[in-house]
């Protein structure tokens, strides 16, 4: 008979997760992360299914999982590179003054390859990660996002009456395909 491995019933590392550590990329708007101050890791809802019962309905586990958006929000630099970086994806998404612009936006960047095919197929996506730190600021998980693209991005309100000088935020929304948390292991 083999010996089982005892179940582990306690938390080894004792440290809490701090909201404040983290790093967050975007491959196709590298501009947005450096001045980067919110992320989240998004929710994910499993779909149930209700089985009728001529008692009460039984809710069983559905097959579709939901994935939440992906939040991002980062200051924006005087210059507006960051902002315009994320609205000029957008704009070359939804072509909203001709579908001439779609096509600009393509030939701007460099087509990616499908994994799936060998062909090449709209650039309109990216892959991001957002990289969580340990309470030592040493990267701890890796969450990897696929297929990324902006759908909403923030209104930039100047008011003349602001007596406190407060420097603009701006918030965009992702859609994707589906993320991974990966552990990073350290080496040695």
């Amino acid at each position: 008979m083999a010996l089982q491995k005892p179940v582990a019933t306690q938390i080894e590392n004792r440290n809490f997760l701090q909201p404040t550590g983290f790093r967050f990329q975007v491959n196709r708007a590298p501009k947005i992360s450096f001045f980067g101050k919110s992320v989240n890791i998004p929710s994910l809802d499993l779909g149930v299914a209700i089985q009728p019962n001529y008692l009460t309905p039984i809710p069983l586990p559905g097959e579709i999982i939901e994935f939440e958006d992906l939040t991002f929000s980062f200051l924006v630099d005087e210059g507006l590179e960051n902002y315009m970086e994320i609205q000029n994806w957008i704009r070359g998404i939804g072509f909203p003054e001709s579908l001439q612009q779609i096509y600009e936006f393509q030939r701007e960047n460099t087509p990616i390859k499908s994994r799936s095919e060998n062909t090449e197929q709209l650039n309109l996506y990216s892959d991001g990660t957002l990289t969580v730190l340990d309470s030592s600021n040493q990267p701890k998980f890796k969450v990897k996002f696929q297929n990324l693209f902006p759908y909403r991005l923030s209104t930039l309100e100047f008011d003349a009456t602001q007596t406190n000088v407060e420097y603009f935020t701006a918030v965009v929304s992702f859609k994707y395909t589906i993320y991974n948390i990966d552990e990073i292991t350290s080496c040695c």
